[in-house]
């Protein structure tokens, strides 16, 4: 009996050792980041500019699992079209540090708004979010909606979504820890290789996406943010974004098996006032496999038009 409850105890802890065993994103692992750092309440802060330094902003906001590079080809072309791009790492992904903690509504949007602030950006600008992100941009828009000159979501989060059975078992406490950190991996790299043979505006996103499971604290982030912003629905901010009358436009693809298209019809009945817009034969991964889509469906033929003055600090 001894010799078998020793057992289970190993198997218990092998994937939180691995855990444990993973690279640490420090100076070394930044080496190769593009853009620059900035600290934060919470850590360091990974974050980049493209375009014109006058021209008006687009921040763009990434989502649970891929980190900002997600947008290096919708970035590229907006910036053709005059936009000065900022992205950034949330915490827990990509290049930025990794806090412990659950991450949550506040967690986000303060990150979001601090980042801003530092940054000297007061001004109004057009506020990107994709899947999860789409979470993040509602919540920061249904508080700031002056800020903002249009809101785009991308497949957005916040109205339901299908990320598996582990996805719901992870909210048992313990058990549902040890199963997220034995299954989890190889799940996000089969996922990610489903997507290898799909066009990309995205260099290598496939091995970019991959390497996020080298790092500690990617596995705990994207737990973090399950249980925390992802447990939620966006109802009441979309309504209050409704009463303030923000410019707002929604992009679905067809056959995404994460966002199923069904939220569309959810959101409209939240906020009516919503532009919503479906790419047929597309997948999750909209702003990187059907970026020209993406864009004519904000731009109509090439069409470049600002409902609202810029003021950028």
């Amino acid at each position: 009996m001894t010799l078998f409850i020793l057992f289970l105890a190993a198997v218990f802890a092998v994937p939180f050792i691995i855990e444990a065993r993973r690279m640490t994103m420090d100076g070394i692992s930044r080496e190769d980041a593009p853009g620059q750092f900035i600290d934060l309440t919470k850590g360091a802060t990974h974050y980049r500019y493209m375009g014109d330094p006058d021209g008006p902003l687009a921040v763009c906001v990434h989502g649970l699992t891929t980190p900002s590079f997600v947008f290096e080809g919708l970035a590229k072309e907006l910036v053709a079209k005059g936009y000065r791009v900022l992205v950034y790492d949330h915490y827990g992904r990509g290049f930025s540090d990794r806090p412990k903690g659950i991450q949550d509504r506040e967690f986000f949007v303060s990150h979001l708004s601090e980042l801003l602030d530092e940054l000297g950006e007061d001004g109004q600008f057009d506020l990107y979010g994709y899947s999860m992100g789409g979470w993040v941009v509602t919540a920061f828009a249904s508080i700031y909606p002056s800020r903002i000159n249009r809101l785009i979501l991308l497949a957005p989060g916040g109205m339901g979504h299908d990320l598996g059975l582990l996805a719901k078992l992870i909210r048992l406490p313990i058990l549902g820890e040890w199963l997220f950190y034995s299954q989890f991996a190889k799940q996000h790299r089969e996922g990610c290789e489903l997507e290898r043979c799909l066009p990309s505006s995205v260099p290598f996103i496939v091995d970019r996406q991959q390497r996020e499971l080298n790092y500690k604290g990617f596995l705990p982030s994207v737990l973090a943010s399950l249980r925390g912003a992802l447990s939620a629905q966006t109802q009441a901010e979309h309504e209050k974004i409704a009463k303030s009358q923000l410019d707002v436009t929604a992009i679905w693809g067809a056959d995404d098996a994460v966002i199923p298209l069904a939220a569309k019809d959810k959101l409209a009945k939240w906020n009516p006032n919503v532009q919503n817009v479906v790419i047929d034969n597309a997948g999750h991964g909209i702003p990187y496999t059907h970026t020209d889509e993406v864009l004519e469906a904000l731009f109509p033929s090439g069409r470049f038009e600002s409902k609202r003055s810029f003021t950028n600090g």
